[in-house]
């Protein structure tokens, strides 16, 4: 049985007890391949508007990325709109720009209606580090208030360090419409939703075939699926042989995070007097924020080929104290390692393995919300509606040159450069 990894968030829970294997043969409207929040959120979506579900999850609910992120809730993509307009043109650009902060806006939603406990905060910051990245914190503000976000506040050096007790800053972009969350514990709470609105969960039931057709049946070693709609929301962890074409065009990678031991109240409090999350605009960059214990959560770092690393504070630790070093000293609690899954475009693929076999991937590190609008366009497309569902899924999904076995080095020396970018301030 696969548990969830030693992580702060597994350690933090809620109570909740497992969901049942799958040891039966099923009948459904939609089968959902995986239990992290494409999955959840596409399954609650569903169930809300009477289509009979069932969710497989080969491990846990929110077992991988969902489960371990930074638990950061930032909007629009991990390609932003000006890099949209220029790539695919205006009208692209207008449907999915009209799209960019609804996914935040569902997660209120979701822990308003159904009274989800998981720490919820409100406001993110985007902290420049050089004057080059401020410039383009300027320019992200106006692109965004362009398409409806009114929230934004530009910081100067002087009122990041209001914000944040560092020195590293040359300013930042304040969004309240950001935030942060414990992200297991929303995913759980999403489980719970679906459950109670009458969707059926099963965990420790990997999928190992599914077999197109109308119906299709999707198997697991104990049980099978018959079902008119699948949708496939595996990401990371979905693996290379049950849809071998996925496998071709993503790539697993793997983030570290750390979290210390409970500071006291008013050193938290020192280092982000009002709770904001925080991420930097480097390439390859650093995510942090406070935990509902005064812990500091602090991640960064990007492994390609989604390996585990066995030296995470050897990693994270100098980039946590170049950022605190006030901190010097403080014990780590808790390290963990998580995946994610990159596309080489930095867009989410959206699309159809066959008419009625879905799937949504690839959110290339901007997840939290990007997945909760996939489960609101995935629902609309099954009831008829799938004009925004279609805008990404018209996008051009690109295979990784040389196939799988020249993903890693090929995206490595991706990471060498970038990093390189980042030292250098260009």
């Amino acid at each position: 049985m696969m548990e969830h990894v030693k992580s702060y968030y597994a350690a933090s829970a809620n109570a909740h007890a497992p969901y049942p294997t799958l040891t039966e043969s099923l009948e459904c409207d939609v089968c959902v391949v995986g239990g992290g929040y494409t999955g959840l959120s596409s399954a609650l979506h569903l169930v809300e508007q009477g289509y009979n579900v069932v969710l497989l999850e080969a491990a846990r609910i929110g077992f991988g990325a969902s489960g371990r992120n930074g638990g950061q809730i930032v909007n629009s993509y991990s390609r932003d709109i000006d890099v949209i307009e220029a790539r695919y043109g205006a009208q692209t650009a207008r449907m999915l720009g009209s799209m960019m902060f609804e996914g935040a806006q569902i997660i209120r939603d979701r822990i308003a209606r159904y009274d989800i406990q998981c720490d919820y905060r409100q406001g993110g910051l985007f902290v420049a580090l050089n004057r080059k990245q401020y410039l383009g914190l300027i320019e992200q503000k106006a692109n965004w208030e362009r398409y409806g976000n009114n929230q934004l506040e530009l910081l100067d050096a002087d009122k990041v360090r209001d914000e944040i007790a560092s020195n590293r800053y040359s300013g930042a972009l304040l969004d309240h419409s950001g935030g942060h969350i414990h992200p297991l514990n929303l995913a759980l709470g999403e489980a719970e939703a679906i459950r109670l609105q009458g969707g059926r969960i099963f965990e420790q039931s990997a999928v190992v075939k599914i077999e197109h057709g109308q119906p299709a049946v999707v198997k697991t070693d104990k049980g099978q699926v018959k079902a008119r709609f699948v949708i496939v929301a595996g990401n990371a962890y979905l693996g290379s042989k049950l849809e071998p074409a996925l496998a071709r065009r993503s790539m697993p990678c793997g983030t570290q995070v750390v979290t210390t031991e409970p500071l006291d109240a008013d050193v938290a409090a020192s280092l982000l007097p009002n709770n904001y999350c925080v991420e930097d605009c480097n390439y390859l960059l650093d995510y942090y924020r406070l935990t509902a214990d005064n812990r500091l959560l602090y991640g960064g770092g990007v492994v390609y080929g989604a390996r585990d690393p066995h030296d995470i504070d050897r990693l994270i630790m100098p980039k946590l104290l170049k950022t605190f070093p006030q901190l010097k000293g403080v014990k780590i609690d808790y390290r963990w390692t998580g995946n994610f899954l990159l596309t080489l475009s930095r867009m989410p693929q959206f699309g159809r393995l066959e008419n009625n076999i879905y799937y949504m991937q690839g959110d290339s590190g901007h997840g939290v919300t990007c997945t909760h609008l996939a489960g609101k366009l995935i629902a609309e497309a099954l009831r008829g509606d799938a004009e925004r569902f279609d805008a990404f899924a018209t996008l051009p999904h690109y295979p990784f040159p040389g196939g799988r076995s020249f993903q890693i080095p090929f995206t490595a020396m991706g990471a060498a450069y970038y990093s390189l970018r980042d030292r250098l301030g260009v």
